[in-house]
Formats: structure tokens, sequence, C-alpha cells
């Protein structure tokens, strides 16, 4: 019997013992675990920030309010939490988005950026610790960088200046929160169209070409009309020198004779300058080489705006039509490949030639010509008034109201148009005219765009067309009957105005401002 009770007395003792282990190492676990949760909760408490302090930044810092709608939604999506910092302090991407606000200039900006000072101060003082004035600084500085660099003017300024060609637009939200995974990011030249960073890399040369110095201007001999290969001349020593800061030319052999490595480099500059590619030298393209360091900079710069107003994917359709206005240029791409180039004719300075997009669907063979009423009222009708028989003259016709020209080789249009409606009322087309594609200022239309190989344009558009062989569209071009074909696929064609242009050669090309639009647009970059 008292074996029996001392046994069960051990089972209870056992018992207790076990109970108190485990409520102890409970109550440990506890502990652990609360200072842990203690720990994670004052951390975040740490990483994030009263959103008060938004509107707070802006009351003392209002030069940059335009970034406010931006800057809230990002940080809403965020809770609120510190950005830029983490735990071991103030992220790389901080110092990325610092660095690239001291070197603007890198991307062709001159702008000032707002409390830049105040911001330099505090950024060599701040420690690991997150600072409220840093991290709202940096956000908006981040977004004053996207818009600046990546989006350019807004599309009420571009319009202003002439420009319809379709702007994309972007949230860089998404794109912060990559550069926050790998800042490196921002160097890869992916937000843009390729021709942007084309600019930009010839920028820094010529920057540097400033900084050595420049060019100095060449004087052409009083008396001598034109330099050719053979002649003799103290310029020609001169032209070595300034072709050889462009790349035009290899070496400076600083003769004086106009050899043959001259003419070759010569020939180079000529078609990077939008000149008729011969041998002759003559004042004219002195005086283009004279055309300052400085003016060549902004050029390039405010080329390289007009790039940021083009949507990256413009240029991802299987073919489209380009045409530049200031070089005279149509050029047809089919799968990445050029397989047309064409000289064209732009409008008139008080004509000009509008830049937008649109797609080509139609082709019309023996086109009559329906005068536009701005024609008709300042051209025709008073031509018609002196000479009663103007219209028979120029096979014309009364026809509902107005007045057309009928089809033939000597219609205003030519032989051939091609229709991408849009309401500017322009388009492609054929001209009579084809002595005015010998000059190299081609700026004489009403505003509609001549091309000086229609018959090989209308060949490659129709190529894949079982119903239309090159001797169909001859014939139909000289039937004498206007046809209209619909295009089974409809080509992008997209109308610019670049007076710089690196070529697939990196060549950096330059043409005249016709419309003189690149002064406006620096001055509106300045501004900004």
């Amino acid at each position: 019997m008292k074996n029996r009770q001392f046994f069960w007395v051990l089972i209870l003792v056992f018992v207790i013992a076990v109970s108190l282990t485990s409520w102890h190492c409970a109550k440990k676990e506890n502990n652990i675990l609360n200072k842990e949760n203690s720990k994670y909760s004052n951390e975040k408490v740490l990483l994030s920030f009263d959103s008060t302090l938004v509107e707070t930044f802006y009351a003392k810092y209002p030069k940059l309010f335009t970034y406010k709608k931006q800057t809230t939604s990002l940080y809403k999506k965020n809770q609120y939490s510190f950005i830029w910092y983490d735990k071991k302090g103030r992220k790389e991407t901080a110092d990325v988005i610092y660095n690239k606000l001291n070197n603007l200039f890198e991307d062709g900006l001159e702008t000032k950026v707002p409390y830049k000072s105040e911001l330099d101060a505090m950024f060599q003082k701040t420690t690991s610790k997150p600072n409220i004035d840093v991290e709202l600084f940096l956000t908006n500085y981040y977004f004053f960088y996207t818009n600046k660099v990546l989006q350019g003017l807004d599309e009420t300024k571009s319009n202003d200046l002439g420009w319809y060609l379709p702007r994309k637009k972007q949230s860089y939200v998404d794109y912060l929160d990559s550069l926050l995974v790998d800042p490196k990011l921002i160097n890869k030249n992916e937000q843009l169209i390729g021709q942007y960073y084309k600019l930009k890399a010839v920028l820094h040369k010529y920057i540097a070409i400033e900084k050595n110095g420049g060019w100095k201007p060449i004087k052409f001999p009083e008396g001598l009309k034109e330099l050719k290969p053979g002649d003799s001349s103290s310029i020609v020593e001169d032209i070595r020198s300034r072709l050889l800061l462009t790349g035009d030319i290899g070496a400076n052999s600083k003769s004086k004779v106009y050899d043959e490595s001259l003419a070759k480099a010569v020939l180079k500059y000529k078609k990077r300058n939008g000149f008729f590619s011969d041998n002759i030298i003559l004042p004219k393209h002195i005086q283009e080489m004279n055309v300052s360091i400085s003016d060549r900079i902004k050029t390039i710069i405010v080329n390289m705006e007009r790039c940021r107003w083009i949507a990256k994917d413009i240029i991802k359709d299987k073919e489209f039509i380009v045409i530049n206005i200031p070089s005279y240029r149509l050029t047809y791409f089919k799968e990445d490949k050029v397989v047309l180039s064409s000289d064209v004719v732009v409008g008139t300075s008080l004509n000009k030639t509008v830049v937008f997009s649109g797609m080509m669907s139609y082709i019309v063979f023996c086109p009559y010509w329906n005068v536009p009423n701005s024609i008709k009222e300042k051209e025709i009708l008073p031509a018609l008034r002196k000479n009663k028989n103007y219209l028979i003259n120029h096979q014309m016709e009364w026809h509902n109201g107005n007045i057309r020209q009928k089809p033939g080789p000597k219609n205003s249009l030519g032989l051939i148009k091609f229709l991408f409606p849009n309401n500017n009322n322009i388009y492609l087309h054929d001209t009579p005219s084809k002595s005015l594609f010998n000059e190299e200022k081609r700026a004489f239309s009403h505003g509609c765009i001549r091309i000086a190989k229609p018959k090989e344009l209308a060949e490659l558009i129709l190529k894949n067309d079982p119903n239309w062989s090159p001797e169909k569209i001859d014939a139909a071009m000289n039937g004498g009957k206007e046809k209209w074909i619909t295009l089974k696929n409809k080509i992008p064609v997209h109308i610019g105005y670049f007076t710089s242009w690196v070529d697939e050669e990196g060549n950096i090309n330059f043409y005249k401002d016709i419309y003189n639009r690149d002064n406006t647009l620096a001055s509106l970059l300045l501004e900004n």
C-alpha cells in the first residue's frame, strides 16, 4: 500500500516538473518573439513617416509643387514609407539621381535645379539615419529628372511649335521601382528612341571640341570663286584643320594643295551638311564650315529635345515611311531595312509641311488635282480674270463649283499620289516639275510632299500584291483615267522636323532650319 502511494507521489512530482519546464520555455519563447516583434515594429516606424510632412515640405519648397501629384501618388502606393532609405542607410539609387542632377548638361539641358544648394548641403551632412527633407527632395528631383530628360516639354508647347507626331504619356513610377532594384538601369539606352542616344554621344564630342577652343573662322580669299582638286591656296590648310576636328579627314598633312585625301573629306562633309556631292568648294561651303561650335551644340540639343517627343514604339512597325522636312528626304523601311530613299520637295515657309503621322491607305493612279480653295482664290481666279483661257491652257475644269485639273502628264500631282487621310490635306505625289529635284534647297510646294521616285515607291508598296506588276503600275500611271487602289495593309507615314541627325554610320548630319524653329525651341528650353 505504501509503495503504491509512493509511486503516485513520484508521478505527480514528475508531471508538475514537466509543466513548470514547459511554462518557463513558453515564457522565454514569448519574450523572444515579443522582442523580435518590437524590433520589427520599431524598424517599420523608423522607415515610415507622417503623411502630413508632404504638405509641410511643399509649403517650405513651393518651386517643386509641380511634382506634388506624382509624389503624393507614389507615397500613397508605398504607405508613406521611405523610398530612398533602408535599414542600412541611404540607397545607392539616391546617389545615382543626385549625380544625374549634377550632370544634366550631358543630356543637353541647361535647366536650373530649384533648391539645389539646399539639397547639396543636406546631402553632404546626412547620415545613415533617414532624413525626411532629403527623402522628399530626392523624390521630387527624380520626377524633375524624368520630366526634363525623358519626357521633355509638355504636349501643349510642342503643339505650339507645330509638332503633331504622337506622344506617349508615361508614368515613371514603375521605372523608379526598377531603378531601386538596379540603379545601373538609368544608364541603359532604353527609355527613348535610339536617335536620342546617338545625338547625345555626338554632343559629348562637340562639347570636348568647344572646351579645346572650337574652330576658327575660315576666310575665303577675295577674287577666288571656287576651289577644285589640284588648286593650291593657303585656305586649303584651314579647310584641312577644320575637317580634321569633325572627323571628315583622318590626318592633317598641312599641305596647301587640294589633293585626293581632301577631296574625299569634302565629299563626306557635303553629304553631312545637305550639299550636292561634288569636289568643288564654293563660298557657301566655307560659310557653312564657319557656323560656330556653340551653334552646332545648340542644334544638337534642340533635336535631342525633339527625340523626347517621339513615342519609343513609333518605329516598331514592320514597315513605315519617314520624311524629314529639313533634309528633303523620304526613307521607306521594311523589316528594319531601308528599301528606298528618295529626294522630296516640301512646303515653303509660308505653306509649311505639317509635322504629324498618318496611315497610308490609298494609291491613286492618274489623279485629278482638286484645287484647294486657298489656291483657287489667291492664284487661279486672279489669273482667270486676266486670261479667260487660263483653265483650258492648264487642262483645268469646273467641277461641282470647284476647280480641278484633269489627269495627265501635265497634272500638278503628276501620274500618281499616295494618300494617308488627315485634317491637314497633306499627301505624297509625283510632279511634272522634275527639275526642282536638281536644287539643294527644295521648299517649293504648297505643303504637300513631291517625291522624286514615285513609281519605285508604288512598286515596293504593291510588291506582294499579285494584281500589280511593275508593268501594270506603269500602264495605270499612263492610262489617262483616275484609278484608286485601297491598300490591304496600311503603312504608317511619319513626317518629322530634325535639323541634325546621326546616320547609320555614326556621322552627324546638319540641315538648314528652313522654318526657323530651332531658336524658338532653344529659348523654351532655357526658360524651363
